[in-house]
């Protein structure tokens, strides 16, 4: 079908790819949990447009160019890391602060999220930044298409598609179990500040995991 073979094996790979944990799924899952249901969704945006770029770069061959190309794979690789490392110290920061006001009764409906984060844009960029992802997309999707099909981009098209319907099923999933920790978060500033410090903690473990990676 439109150039794409053994399908139920696509699919069977695609589901244990998405339900690995990684950055994007627990930034979406922390921010749903933190701010509720619109901005879990407005981080998962991001991470759908970063992953609709990979997808791209990945069919038009830019993955295979950063595959060949050790100093650029390299600067790909450490800008992500660098980008991870940023991100997970904001969060450390985010937590220090709702530890020291822990005594504090927010107010009704107040989420105890740094006012200057963008999710959406955060999500993009962590997803974007991911070179082990590109070279991910490349290896696995070109496994599924039919070489002698007439337009190969369809097959890509498809693929993607169907990559992206898993993850917006997946993502839903965290955001709306996200949601039930919401309010817990928003009464408990401790229990915000631990959840956070920890989401950082990991942040830094990806940026040293993306780091040490080789392509």
């Amino acid at each position: 079908m439109f150039g794409v073979i053994d399908l139920p094996t696509y699919l069977a790979g695609l589901v244990l790819i998405i339900l690995l944990p990684g950055p994007n799924s627990l930034y979406v899952l922390s921010v749903a949990a933190r701010r509720g249901v619109r901005a879990g969704y407005t981080a998962a945006a991001g991470v759908w447009g970063g992953d609709t770029v990979l997808m791209t770069l990945s069919a038009a061959g830019v993955a295979s160019l950063l595959q060949a190309n050790a100093v650029l794979f390299g600067i790909v690789k450490y800008a992500g890391a660098g980008y991870l490392t940023w991100l997970a110290l904001g969060m450390l920061r985010a937590a220090w602060g709702m530890w020291r006001t822990r005594g504090e009764r927010p107010a009704d409906g107040e989420a105890p999220a740094p006012a200057e984060e963008r999710p959406f844009r955060r999500a993009f960029v962590v997803s974007l930044f991911n070179p082990k992802a590109i070279l991910f997309f490349v290896a696995f999707f070109v496994q599924f298409v039919d070489p002698g099909y007439a337009y190969p981009a369809l097959s890509f098209v498809v693929l993607g598609v169907l990559a992206q319907v898993a993850s917006v099923l997946y993502l839903s999933a965290l955001i709306f179990g996200g949601t039930k920790l919401a309010a817990a978060f928003r009464r408990r500033r401790r229990l915000s500040a631990g959840a956070t410090s920890a989401a950082g903690a990991l942040f830094l473990g990806f940026a040293v995991k993306l780091s040490l990676t080789s392509a």
